[in-house]
């Protein structure tokens, strides 16, 4: 007997396949030695493809992997591969373009059944244990495939040769040179993507609603532009709406992953790293635009549920915390109005009950309620008291798992967050943190000059990392120089940026960009989607990378760098005219650079803070901030101090204001246009 028939994730580095190790499935893990597997047995791979905090790839994993009879059917008639999404986003993408190809939609679990040779030819998502709603038992499903390999083997060669060929087809870039991008294009995109906006509730859409984090980033920075109110309406509504619905943890602080109802009341409850990081940096942004107190105490108690919660103890940010707890969803979240006494005592368990709507109806299930703020407090003592002991009181119950996996991209966009938010609230800390990770990051997932994925505990994974991961990280270093001034961080990011150029530009193609490198390992297509998604795209993350490191570097690589960002804008640009809500990224980004992107570059010796706090609390978003003494970083260099003082040069698109040196002068500069 071969030895991979056993279950062999125990020593995978990915929490996810982890779960499924005592599985009586004999899982593998996706490499050359399954696939040889499959090709000596002559059977097909069943692949699985989840992540730690999916719901129902929980209820699948319960109901038939763990089920001695399924998994002796799977063994005996497949070679089985676990996948976790998050650790291998390639295989993910290119297998869920096939599954969408063929049922139509998408999502996770998914079930994947492949050719020896890892062509698809059927593919779907979750299977129950019993035939439901036209939906085949997933036993019935094995059989059947089983079956159809071993009696009409010509089909299923047939069928997988042109589904192959259909995502090869597929796969080709998106063409430049179709849009101008100008101011034009961009309040085009803002007015497409506000058609969709529910103004009644907030977001975007219908249920179940998603936070539309890069697309509120997006917005702000539109506003800033055009000073457009009714831009700027549309975000704080759907900041506000967010803040004070169930999606928002009331008590600990972080958004869950999305809202199944329309009105932001019941989530589900998984907390992923990426949604928390670019939420905070769009609350943060838009405290700073507005003095909106909602939306820095939003800030800061999502940086304080990131540092209590998803810290590692290398510095770095865990993927996710579980929907479920214990198999049950929503289980550490949700109270009843007798919960609330029991903790609080009559008077404030009332109080409380009518301030986060909680009733004995109940919001969620069996009369249970998830915690929403739908006014402020007029007590705040009150509700600090309250807000402390619930905590504690929640703290107390069983909680939900959490993915330990540290993931390069995802952890660039926390650098990018809590620099960028701690520059501009005043928190050093939040900073200081920032640069712990990214110090981590560079520490252990740079292995041999390249870049890996992920990582858990310390140990880095084998899996390389993706265009994401080189651009996410690479923008967080370029935040941590502008907000600390040290040129380390500029030189590692250049670093990233020329890793990047060289194995994921496509070199027939300027400003196209493939999702993994040139030197990985060969699907059966590789991976392009600019796209923007849960997490920004590769490609979008890549071209704010290189507009931001154009406006810092030196001359050489600020001309290749801004030639690079402008091919990849141009491509984009079609995206924002014919998509703009999935384009969130693709606007923000395409926003700074229609305007410059601005420069601030606050030339100062021992004095001089106040003018650069100015600075960054005024720059629009995407602006380029870097203070310090005249000539130590490139954005400096021959700009002195005026007449011994420190002074500001802003500038736009090669165009330099006169230097200035008091604060008030400079918020003008900087502020946003009347409409």
């Amino acid at each position: 007997m071969s030895a991979l028939a056993r279950n062999t994730l125990g020593g995978a580095t990915s929490p996810y396949l982890r779960q499924h190790a005592d599985n009586p499935v004999h899982w593998q893990q996706w490499g050359p030695e399954a696939l040889e597997w499959a090709r000596e047995r002559d059977v097909p791979i069943l692949l699985s493809v989840g992540y730690s905090a999916c719901h129902w790839c929980h209820v699948m994993a319960h109901e038939s992997f763990e089920d001695e009879a399924t998994a002796a059917l799977m063994n005996e008639n497949f070679v089985c591969i676990k996948v976790d999404r998050e650790e291998r986003p390639d295989l993910d993408a290119v297998y869920m373009n096939a599954t969408v190809a063929m049922t139509g939609q998408g999502g996770w679990p998914m079930t994947c059944f492949l050719t020896p040779s890892a062509e698809p030819f059927y593919c779907g998502t979750y299977y129950p244990t019993v035939p439901r709603g036209g939906m085949p038992s997933f036993t019935q499903l094995l059989e059947a495939i089983a079956d159809t390999w071993r009696g009409r083997r010509g089909e299923v060669e047939e069928a997988s040769a042109a589904i192959t060929a259909q995502l090869t087809a597929n796969a080709a870039g998106v063409p430049g040179g179709q849009v101008v991008l100008d101011a034009n294009l961009l309040d085009a995109a803002i007015v497409a993507a506000l058609r969709d906006e529910d103004q009644d509730r907030g977001g975007f859409g219908a249920a179940p609603k998603f936070p539309p984090s890069a697309l509120m980033e997006g917005l702000l920075r539109g506003y800033e532009r055009s000073g457009d109110a009714k831009v700027l309406a549309a975000v704080e509504r759907t900041a506000e709406a967010m803040a004070r619905g169930g999606i928002y943890d009331q008590l600990g602080g972080g958004f869950a992953r999305y809202s199944v109802d329309a009105d932001w009341v019941v989530p589900h409850f998984e907390k992923m790293l990426y949604d928390n990081a670019q939420l905070l940096r769009a609350y943060a942004h838009l405290g700073r635009r507005t003095g909106s107190a909602l939306a820095i105490r939003v800030a800061e108690e999502t940086v304080e549920f990131l540092l209590r919660d998803l810290r590692t103890e290398s510095g770095c940010y865990a993927s996710a915390l579980d929907a479920d707890t214990d198999g049950i969803e929503g289980l550490t979240y949700a109270w009843t109005p007798d919960e609330l006494l029991s903790v609080l005592g009559f008077e404030d368990g009332v109080w409380a009950a009518g301030l986060l709507a909680v009733s004995s109806a109940g919001t969620f299930e069996a009369g249970t309620s998830v915690l929403q703020l739908p006014a402020d407090p007029e007590d705040p003592a009150r509700w600090d008291s309250v807000r402390s002991r619930l905590f504690e009181a929640r703290s107390g119950r069983p909680q939900p798992g959490r993915d330990d996996k540290v993931v390069t991209a995802w952890n660039g966009l926390v650098v990018t967050a809590l620099a960028e938010a701690g520059a501009g609230l005043g928190r050093p800390d939040w900073v200081e943190a920032a640069a712990h990770c990214a110090r981590t990051l560079l520490d252990e997932h740079l292995v041999d000059g390249r870049l890996r994925r992920a990582s858990l505990g310390g140990v880095v994974g084998d899996a390389a990392a993706v265009l994401d991961d080189h651009g996410a990280l690479a923008v967080g270093l370029l935040a941590l120089h502008q907000a600390t001034g040290d040129l380390e961080w500029l030189t590692r990011a250049e670093e990233l940026i020329d890793l990047a150029i060289a194995h994921f530009a496509d070199p027939e193609e300027p400003g196209s960009w493939f999702d993994t490198a040139d030197d990985a390992e060969a699907l059966i297509t590789r991976p392009r989607d600019p796209f923007d998604g849960a997490t920004p795209s590769g490609a979008s993350t890549m071209a704010e990378a290189l507009l931001a490191a154009a406006a810092l570097a030196g001359p050489e690589r600020s001309a290749r760098y801004a030639a690079a960002a402008a091919d990849t804008l141009d491509r984009g640009a079609l995206l924002l005219a014919r998509a703009a809500r999935s384009a969130g990224h693709w606007l923000a980004v395409a926003e700074a650079s229609v305007r410059g992107p601005i420069q601030v570059a606050v030339s100062m010796t021992g004095a001089g803070a106040d003018l650069l706090d100015a600075a960054r609390r005024e720059a629009p978003g995407g602006a380029v901030v870097i203070g310090g003494a005249p000539d130590t970083s490139p954005l400096l260099v021959d700009r002195p101090l005026v007449d011994g003082e420190p002074a500001a040069y802003v500038c736009r698109v090669f165009v330099c204001d006169r230097p200035v040196t008091g604060a008030e002068e400079l918020r003008g500069l900087l502020a946003v246009p009347a409409p």
